[in-house]
């Protein structure tokens, strides 16, 4: 690291040295120095002292045109049941496996939901962390060729050809449960190439406003719905290693030194982790805080006017089409946080300027 940097501490703990140093990794980090009481802090020790650069000017600008680029971004992405006029291109997808359940699909137009966001709990959020740094936030995923692929395979397991909420299995030496691991790949590189046509409109639009271009070098992409195929010791006394598939369905992939997000609401943002690998959770974290009210009775109990006080300084669509996606029908993303500290590290915390729903 060429920038200047001095401690002033002869024994420093290993956490506080490592929060300091990827400080002062950031781009907008000119100088740093660490103080002599230095221990581990929120993000930055307790005792860092870091100069920055005028990058810092980027989070001014965002919040200077938020209701700009919020409209903006209404206009490039498409939300709700909404799609892209045209296909998008995806040449990547030409080179991916898929059966005849997904190649029927994007020949009937599937590429045109590239880029659109969806509804529901799907998001685009704007905000900054501690370091005023920008961050572009996206839930979303496959869009309508999971839940068609989903729903031909739970047909397929179920033995009678319908799909229902029920425990049903395909064995993965069978020619079903490979075609099934094909199309979950698929979907899962369809959700990926989705999100970041929609990073790409969105971070269009903030350079439109602000003139700030991203970091992609620093793109985090973690799924919540998929199988993962491992290799895990087994119990017995030679300890032989055992293949294993992790399913995780509302959970998200958290190995050591992964790095991850996890979405809290509407009013709270989100956080940036890193995975600490831990074997009791199967290698996993929460996806985000978790509805404690469905959206039927969110509608039917929740205040309007509390929701649209409790989101002040958000730029976002606070009206009774999003009641449903009220803070108060998550659970305190921080207690959810609190909860899991063996499983990720928080590396930052992003507070919301910006929210888009479908």
């Amino acid at each position: 690291m060429s920038k200047p940097i001095h401690i002033f501490a002869d024994a420093i703990d290993g956490a506080a040295l490592s929060q300091f140093y990827d400080a002062m990794k950031c781009d907008f980090a000119l100088k740093g120095a660490l103080m002599p009481d230095a221990h581990k802090g929120y993000a930055l020790p307790i005792g860092a002292v870091p100069l920055r650069g005028e990058d810092l000017n980027t989070a001014s600008r965002v919040r200077e045109a938020a209701e700009f680029i919020f409209k903006r971004i209404y206009e490039v992405v498409p939300t709700g049941f909404r799609h892209n006029d045209r296909r998008v291109v995806w040449a990547e997808g030409e080179k991916i496996p898929c059966t005849k359940v997904v190649s029927q699909q994007i020949t009937d137009g599937a590429l045109k939901q590239l880029g659109s966001l969806g509804s529901g709990n799907h998001f685009i959020e704007i905000g900054v962390d501690d370091f005023r740094q920008v961050w572009i936030i996206i839930h979303s995923g496959s869009r309508n060729v999971g839940h068609k692929t989903a729903t031909h395979y739970m047909k397929l397991a179920s033995g009678d050809g319908k799909a229902r909420e029920a425990h049903f299995g395909l064995r993965v030496d069978s020619p079903e449960g490979q075609d099934y691991i094909t199309d979950l790949n698929f979907c899962l590189e369809f959700a990926l190439a989705n999100r970041r046509e929609i990073a790409n409109r969105v971070a269009g639009v903030i350079r439109e406003f602000t003139g700030a271009v991203p970091d992609w070098d620093r793109l985090v992409n973690r799924n919540h719905n998929h199988a993962e195929l491992r290799w895990m010791a087994h119990n017995g006394p030679t300890r032989d290693m055992k293949a294993v598939w992790v399913h995780r369905k509302g959970a998200t992939h958290a190995e050591d030194g992964m790095m991850g997000v996890i979405p809290g609401n509407m009013r709270d943002g989100s956080f940036i982790v890193r995975g600490k690998g831990n074997p009791d959770s199967l290698w996993s974290s929460s996806h985000g805080a978790g509805r404690v009210l469905g959206r039927r009775e969110a509608n039917e109990t929740l205040s309007l006017e509390d929701f649209v006080e409790t989101m002040t300084g958000v730029v976002a669509k606070v009206n009774t089409s999003t009641l449903d996606e009220s803070p108060f029908a998550y659970k305190d993303i921080f207690a959810v946080m609190a909860a899991q500290t063996d499983l990720v590290e928080v590396v930052a915390h992003v507070r919301p300027i910006i929210n888009i729903k479908g």
